[in-house]
């Protein structure tokens, strides 16, 4: 079998066979999704260019894609609009952020029918406004109040969802109580012990909690979301709240693993009590405001972020922009200066460049054209990838290690 096929199967060795053949069949579709699934095997590809190797080693995301940002509320109930996926925070020059998210514009975008000029006009777009952004070293925050065009649209849409709504599209109502929708699209049916591993999980945690009535347990499920994460350890779990039926609580427990990129020879070693601290800490050193709520729970070798599920999380729908240039232009550079916004804050913190460093980087005249070629390189190798994976799946390859 092709080298491609089996370090996927190597990678995802481990994870739950029902939902890994949910992964396997969505990254299928496009090389869009397949990147999407596959954040190890993107940096494992990583050319060894000198634009890649040598720029400032700062905290962040990771897995930085055209749909790793999105809406979400903070403890304060305001909207906001940033990077919302931290699983694979990691201390990395800060050009393979920007690498792997101009993959994902080109991949992406190609459903919306760009000709060659304007996708690099965009692709020119993505690199100025970041640069600009980190010159004027100014970190802020896309709320209802700052958002343009379908940013504001998705955040003025968000602001209004109802949580009772929601709840009524992911739970069954009987009695007045609710049990989770188990359908196989959201949720899974628990296997096993999975109950019992979960109320172990958060005895603790609720017992430090001021109001542990509130994450009274009422139902659990194994959750559906993503791609990449997908066969991980993960739970939706319904809580009282603060009452039946339409007073309850969302909750998203998920296992917390080592980032898929690779150490930096260049870069300090960094050591956290566990890896739900680092992507915990990560995501509230790097967001301008925290999301309302997000928590490490550590359980003996293994450890866990659980969060709260709300109807205002959701992304921008670069569809609508489609035959409108403009929109989806200042849909590119909000998302190129949130990037450089998150770089900015983790500049200096545990080990990172400082932001002097990072704005000598920028101000290179060199860098946006020798980034445009990794991109190009990085592009072609994905679809290399995406191919010879699409000939592992159809051939049954995967068949033995996922339920299909």
């Amino acid at each position: 079998m092709n080298d491609t096929a089996q370090i996927i199967s190597d990678f995802n060795a481990d994870r739950d066979p029902d939902r890994l053949a949910i992964k396997f069949r969505k990254m299928r579709a496009d090389p869009f999704v397949f990147l999407r699934g596959t954040c190890h095997l993107f940096y494992q590809r990583l050319p060894a260019l000198e634009v890649l190797n040598n720029a400032p080693i700062i905290w962040q995301c990771g897995d930085l894609h055209l749909e790793n940002f999105g809406s979400y509320k903070d403890g304060q109930h305001d909207i906001h609009f940033d990077i919302n996926d931290f699983d694979e925070a990691a201390l990395a020059p800060c050009t393979w952020d920007l690498v792997r998210f101009l993959t994902s514009m080109r991949l992406g975008l190609d459903s919306l029918q760009l000709s060659t000029d304007a996708a690099a006009e965009i692709e020119s777009l993505y690199l100025q406004a970041y640069a600009e952004a980190v010159t004027e070293n100014s970190p802020a925050d896309i709320d209802q109040a700052h958002a343009v065009g379908l940013i504001h649209e998705l955040l003025k849409d968000a602001a209004h969802r109802s949580q009772a709504k929601f709840l009524d599209s992911r739970t069954v109502t009987a009695d007045n109580k609710r049990q989770l929708l188990v359908d196989g699209n959201k949720a899974l049916p628990l296997k096993d012990d999975d109950r019992d591993r979960v109320h172990a999980l958060l005895k603790n945690f609720v017992s430090a909690t001021e109001r542990p009535d509130f994450f009274e347990i009422l139902d659990i499920a194994r959750r559906i979301a993503g791609t990449g994460s997908l066969g991980v350890e993960r739970y939706v779990i319904l809580v009282t709240g603060t009452g039946s039926p339409d007073g309850n609580y969302l909750l998203d427990l998920k296992e917390a693993r080592p980032s898929s990129l690779p150490s930096h020879q260049k870069a300090p070693s960094v050591h956290w009590s566990s890896q739900a601290e680092r992507i915990v800490q990560l995501q509230s050193t790097l967001q301008h405001v925290p999301v309302a709520f997000l928590e490490p729970v550590i359980c003996q070798d293994r450890s866990y972020v659980i969060r709260g599920l709300l109807p205002s999380e959701d992304r921008v729908s670069l569809a609508a922009s489609a035959g409108h240039s403009k929109r989806l232009q200042a849909v590119i550079k909000d998302m190129a200066r949130l990037t450089a916004w998150a770089h900015l804050r983790g500049c200096s913190r545990f080990g990172a460049a400082s932001v002097e460093e990072l704005l000598a980087f920028v101000q290179r005249s060199d860098w946006p054209a020798l980034l445009r070629e990794a991109t190009r390189l990085c592009t072609a190798r994905t679809i290399d990838d995406w191919q010879a994976y699409g000939t592992a799946y159809d051939s049954g390859f995967f068949a033995s290690q996922a339920t299909v």
